[in-house]
């Protein structure tokens, strides 16, 4: 008889974990993921205030990671010290990736589109000094986010990816990874269901982006870690495999790309 293989856990690659979102419930919550098949979790920095939160929330919990880094929204918000103090933060040991940059044009008061491209850029070509992988945030800025990551061809993963199935190929052409979020559940997914089948298996992430994006059947309330256990049933179905193997699947990419194994 061959030996017990114990189940591969969930590994949550893009998840927040803030005081502001959570609360006085974030260590109960955080502590209730492992008994949840909870395996592994990226907590993702949006600007310094985050990234200096979820770096220390990483250092407390062997199993959480983290990742420091500028989002788009937060592009003319930075003091001039900036560059010096993520670098700094990418410089822990459970820091695994730059992340999340990109560009996002959905509202009309986001920063302006130069100083978004500028501050990506500028992270873009840390991450390819400091030999790290990047999270990729692109809403409504698909031809620009492309051009870039053609030009500087990082690694990493475009997370929440919400564009078409040629712009997903193109992304994984790039050797990149593609990462989806609950929104795979929704019931007026088509574009994103398309989206995730041009994918190969060997590049998908499952992410949460909790506390948003809860998948059906908890689509509006505060998403965490274990929900992503609806996401990956979405994405076995829509590849052809079963829920616990598309986990183990997403787990190993996961591995692969941010922790080098």
């Amino acid at each position: 008889m061959g030996g017990y293989r114990q189940s591969v856990g969930i590994f949550d690659t893009h998840a927040h974990y803030l005081v502001r979102d959570f609360g006085d419930e974030l260590e109960q919550v955080l502590n209730e993921l492992p008994k949840k098949n909870v395996e592994r979790v990226i907590a993702v920095g949006c600007n310094l205030q985050s990234s200096e939160e979820e770096i220390a929330l990483a250092k407390r919990y062997d199993w959480i990671y983290a990742s420091a880094g500028i989002h788009p929204e937060d592009a003319d918000k930075l003091p001039g010290d900036w560059e010096e103090r993520i670098e700094a933060l990418l410089k822990s040991p459970k820091a695994v990736a730059l992340g999340e940059i990109g560009l996002d044009y959905h509202y009309e008061d986001s920063p302006s589109k130069d100083v978004q491209r500028k501050v990506f850029i500028t992270q873009l070509e840390m991450a390819k000094r400091l030999d790290v992988p990047v999270i990729i945030h692109s809403r409504d800025a698909c031809a620009e986010t492309l051009e870039i990551l053609r030009e500087y061809k990082p690694r990493g993963v475009m997370h929440c990816f919400s564009y078409s199935a040629e712009t997903a190929a193109e992304v994984v052409k790039l050797g990149m990874y593609v990462g989806f979020t609950g929104v795979l559940t929704f019931k007026n997914a088509k574009k994103t269901v398309a989206a995730c089948e041009a994918v190969p298996l060997d590049r998908l992430l499952l992410e949460t982006d909790c506390p948003y994006m809860a998948p059906e059947p908890h689509r509006g309330k505060r998403s965490d870690s274990s929900m992503i256990e609806f996401t990956a049933a979405k994405m076995a179905e829509i590849k052809g495999v079963s829920a616990q193997e598309m986990i183990e699947i997403a787990n190993e990419n996961g591995k692969r790309l941010f922790l080098n194994s």
